[in-house]
């Protein structure tokens, strides 16, 4: 083998090679000249250059730890901002300002008042059934379905002789205890809500006052409840009602969804005499009970709300459902009533009764 002295040549013209145990020349690497390049492979290179230069600034950089958690806090204001912001619209809208149809609350009429209390006292539907199974120990109270005012039931039967446009009560009443009974099974979900440690105050007294004015006290707590989380602070125990509600909680899935069906039939079926109309007049009063009355305008606001607030909670909460159960729980959790049913009976009573 050839051994190459390193005096013979200059220094910058060898390296040692390890491998060879000797010094080698150096080989120069030869640059190719752009200029050299054919036209297509110019102008390919120029295209991809300035794609590059218009494509970097929006690439999407690694997040790290930090970077996940303020996004996911800024995410979480702009919910709150939305809830709060619905808040206010509802209230204003639906209780101070006389745009919408029927009338604000500072402007209550006295039918309207009498509507209330003839849809509390059929709460249920209970009375109307007793009734109609021959038990009169209090009577159902019957609204005028065209005049929405008490009547008598013998004065409302004769007016119905002479009367050419008479519509449906049911319908009132069908809708009221629909939401009714969809709020009755809110309670389990709310006392079972991983989050709840963050709302300060009752969660008794929440749901009470939500039985009564529905969206007005449950969209604060939708926002209230992504407030930041306190590490230091203990999970809160269930009061009396609270373990009542979740143990009972496929008992309340059942009894409420079968009043939410039962309202759906009354609705379109109950009291099925002749002058209380079919289905098409039923219908048709539907439609101008929606358009005239400010408790009926309301209750779609609740539906339209409670869908929303039906599949958000759930699936925040699916973990407390059974392991087994847990995957057609999160399918059914869109249907309105139905996906709360699903959550209520297959509960893991055992794991939230703490």
């Amino acid at each position: 083998m050839r051994v190459v002295s390193p005096l013979s040549v200059s220094a910058s013209a060898v390296s040692w090679d390890a491998r060879k145990r000797n010094w080698v020349p150096k080989t120069k690497k030869t640059r190719r000249d752009p200029s050299s390049s054919s036209p297509l492979r110019l102008s390919l290179m120029r295209r991809s250059c300035v794609s590059v230069s218009w494509v970097a600034p929006f690439a999407k950089k690694p997040e790290g730890k930090s970077d996940y958690k303020v996004s996911q806090f800024q995410s979480q204001s702009l919910r709150q901002s939305v809830l709060w912001a619905t808040e206010a619209v509802y209230i204003v809208w639906l209780f101070l300002l006389p745009f919408a149809p029927g009338d604000p609350v500072w402007a209550i009429s006295p039918t309207t008042i009498h509507q209330l209390l003839g849809l509390s006292l059929n709460f249920f539907l209970i009375l109307p059934f007793f009734n109609s199974v021959g038990i009169h120990f209090i009577q159902a109270p019957l609204l005028h379905p065209v005049s929405q005012t008490f009547l008598p039931r013998q004065l409302t039967t004769a007016y119905h002789k002479y009367s050419n446009s008479i519509h449906a009560l049911q319908v009132a009443e069908g809708l009221f205890n629909f939401v009714i009974a969809w709020t009755l099974m809110f309670a389990p979900l709310l006392f079972t809500d991983c989050k709840r440690d963050r709302y300060k105050g009752s969660l008794d007294l929440l749901w009470a006052f939500q039985m009564f004015l529905t969206n007005t006290f449950l969209i604060p707590y939708m926002a209230i409840r992504l407030n930041e989380e306190d590490p230091d602070k203990t999970p809160p125990k269930l009061s009396k009602l609270g373990s009542v509600m979740v143990q009972g909680a496929p008992l309340v899935g059942l009894i409420g969804g079968l009043v939410c069906l039962l309202s759906l039939i009354w609705a379109f079926f109950g009291r099925g005499y002749e002058q209380f109309g079919g289905i098409t007049e039923r219908t048709q009063y539907l439609f101008s009970y929606l358009g005239s009355e400010r408790l009926a305008y309301a209750f779609i606001w609740d539906i339209v709300l409670y869908s929303i607030f039906q599949p958000w909670l759930i699936a925040e909460n699916i973990e407390n459902v059974k392991r087994d159960d847990a995957g057609y729980v999160n399918w059914f959790k869109f249907i309105p009533v139905v996906g709360l049913v699903f959550y209520l009976l297959n509960l893991d009573v055992r794991d939230n009764d703490s």
